[in-house]
């Protein structure tokens, strides 16, 4: 009899089925009266932001998150008195009538974390902090010194093993980016598989003690780092044959607004398609109660996703899905090879009168120049569908028709026509620089485009499965399975959708294709009359950013808060970014304390930390180059290392 374990391992893949969702089978684990993973529902969460040592305040934000839906109230417990003052925190929850587990969030002090464990329900700890002092030093470990290291961290962390195995609470073990120890930096360098076996030191010392109440995360900012190390994680534990635990999903410092929702999903929602996942944090710079429902948004849309449309099995993955590498496409003009992903707006369902009506997609007329300006988000193509645009359009920006309209216009030195695959076999006219082909990813019959190789074509990849992720990825497998370098922009339609909700869908399905290097560009739509152009035009582009794949504005890694935190974030981070957000590219850093803020400067290039009342420590990279300035000065102090380091460029003024 085959052993099920080994024929899982032998797919070499981190979940079922590719193309049919199935959520990943996982033990449960006891969390109070909310059990986790198994056939549970996917929960969700969120963390307090309250000072710990304000009872009724974390009280009062508590049940604020409870009524909006939040499941587990997480809770910052940095020292023992914090840790001491969870019973009287839980004490006036059940004293108003709420019963939810409370998690104390541990970093640094593992004798904070064994009072909580005997009060809470769960506790979580973060590998690269609870036993080690990370100082950002580079030590070359020999493999007796490597074990003697594993060993000083099982002296320490064993106590806590204990107690939670004695009082039934459960425990997160939650490896961050941002804070991998030296020791791991050293071996495994700053990737997914060192945070994977950051986590791997200490699940075997559970086990190693028979305690297997345990849910794993693996977060990072940087939304490739965090799928990989998820999915690295899932095949550790086949290959190891070790329990499915559960599998708690977030974002690190998403930021706030559009932007963190956006990068929120395209992390937590790759890794939901393929059905991993049984409880998320949506990290916003916002109050907690607000973080639920983006969550909820997130956790809904699987309910009944089983009973999507089939989609054939694949024999070959052309990829590896545990680092990335972008599909190599050929290059259409500006369009596949090694250009970055383009952005199609889709306006056939409105009116274009005018040059102003082009300023939602980034294209600002001056009228006393005569002349466009093309912002950092500005379109490259727009499709108008039956009709074509009346007035010249800026050099930037391209348009694309539907064939039977191109076919009758004069000039299409700039109008690129759209046929449907169906009539493929039909067309005459060819326009000698681009054609975009609609098809769907259910055909996947593609001998028909082998006749047309020589033709300059793109791919507009279209589907209305609901689950439309797998389907297109489906179709790009099979193009680099039968050798056809095709370039694709992926195509998704979401009608009857808020705004909100639009902006998950689509950073989930778009965003989980460009996660693995497949896609050459995005169009997105949203049916009917008069819809907002300007948002499918930011939407877009926020999707490119959070998936690193195009990066075309300041990123701000900053994040939600917590008790720990030392100043007002989201006033912060709308003060830093008011003064910065017109530098492209450029990656800031905006932590309220120590505990993640030098390590996730790793992926940002400047850094704003809190490190005391009212100081603020200010990084370039991991490195430290001011100390205790003053918060009524720091922002200014940041903009000039930013200029001392040559990176600053004054703000482009519009008439």
């Amino acid at each position: 009899m085959n052993n099920p374990i080994e024929e899982v391992i032998h797919k070499s893949s981190y979940c079922e089925s590719l193309t049919k969702y199935i959520r990943r089978e996982s033990i449960e684990v006891n969390i109070g009266n909310i059990p986790l993973g198994a056939n549970h529902p996917i929960r969700v969460q969120s963390m307090t932001t309250i000072d710990t040592m304000d009872t009724i305040g974390t009280v009062d934000q508590s049940i604020r998150m409870i009524e909006a839906g939040c499941e587990y109230v997480r809770i910052t417990a940095p020292s023992m008195k914090e840790a001491e003052n969870l019973a009287n925190i839980k004490s006036g929850l059940k004293k108003r009538g709420f019963d939810v587990p409370l998690i104390a969030d541990i970093h640094f002090t593992p004798n904070a974390a064994e009072i909580a464990a005997r009060i809470v329900e769960k506790v979580r700890v973060n590998p690269g902090n609870y036993a080690d002092r990370k100082k950002f030093q580079q030590i070359e470990y020999t493999d007796q010194q490597y074990k003697e290291e594993i060993e000083r961290i099982r002296s320490r962390f064993t106590p806590l093993v204990k107690i939670c195995k004695e009082y039934g609470t459960a425990m997160r073990i939650g490896t961050n980016h941002g804070s991998l120890s030296d020791r791991i930096m050293s071996r495994y360098g700053d990737t997914a598989l060192g945070m994977v076996e950051s986590a791997m030191e200490f699940l075997r010392i559970c086990e190693d003690e028979n305690y297997y109440n345990i849910v794993l995360s693996m977060k990072s900012s940087n939304t490739r780092v965090m799928v990989q190390a998820y999915r690295l994680l899932v095949q550790k534990l086949l290959e190891e044959r070790l329990k499915p635990y559960p599998l708690h999903l977030g974002v690190t410092e998403a930021g706030e607004a559009e932007d963190g929702r956006i990068k929120s999903a395209v992390g937590i929602g790759a890794l939901m398609e393929d059905g991993l996942g049984d409880t998320i944090r949506v990290s916003l710079t916002e109050d907690p109660e607000f973080e639920i429902p983006v969550a909820l948004d997130l956790v809904n849309r699987y309910q009944n996703r089983v009973a999507h449309n089939p989609i054939p099995e694949i024999e070959t993955i052309p990829i590896d899905s545990f680092s990335f590498a972008k599909r190599k496409s050929s290059e259409v003009e500006n369009i596949g090879g090694s250009n970055v992903p383009r952005v199609v707006i889709d306006a056939s369902a409105i009116t274009l009168d005018s040059y102003g009506d082009l300023t939602p997609l980034g294209h600002v007329y001056n009228p006393k120049l005569d002349k466009f300006n093309m912002t950092d988000q500005g379109a490259d193509f727009i499709y108008s569908g039956s009709k074509s645009i009346p007035f010249m359009l800026p050099n930037g920006l391209k348009e694309i028709v539907d064939y039977d309209v191109w076919a009758t216009i004069e000039d299409v030195t700039a109008r690129y026509p759209l046929i449907q695959f169906e009539d493929l076999s039909g067309i005459n006219k060819w326009h000698d620089k681009i054609n975009f082909v609609a098809i769907d990813a259910s055909n996947l019959d593609l001998n028909v485009l082998k006749d047309f190789m020589e033709i300059p074509m793109i791919l507009l990849l279209k589907t209305d499965n609901t689950h439309g992720m797998a389907a297109q990825r489906r179709f790009i497998f099979e193009l680099e399975n039968q050798n056809l370098s095709i370039p694709v922009i992926i195509h998704r339609n979401y009608e009857e959708l808020n705004d909100e909700q639009f902006l998950l869908y689509a950073s989930t399905d778009v965003g989980g294709l460009l996660i693995d290097g497949l896609g050459d560009g995005v169009m997105l739509s949203r049916g009917g009359d008069g819809h907002d152009i300007q948002l499918l035009n930011r939407t877009s582009f926020g999707i490119l950013q959070a998936a690193r794949t195009r990066i075309t504005k300041t990123e701000y890694i900053s994040c939600p808060s917590c008790g720990r935190t030392l100043f007002d974030l989201q006033e912060t981070t709308a003060m830093i970014r008011a003064k910065t957000d017109h530098l492209k590219g450029v990656k800031i850093g905006i932590m309220g304390c120590i505990v993640n803020g030098p390590g996730e400067m790793a992926d940002a290039d400047y850094g704003y930390v809190g490190s005391g009342k009212g100081k603020i420590t200010l990084y370039k990279g991991m490195n430290v180059v001011k100390k205790g300035v003053p918060s009524a000065l720091a922002v200014d102090e940041l903009i000039e290392i930013i200029k001392a380091d040559g990176t600053w460029i004054e703000p482009e003024i519009i008439d």
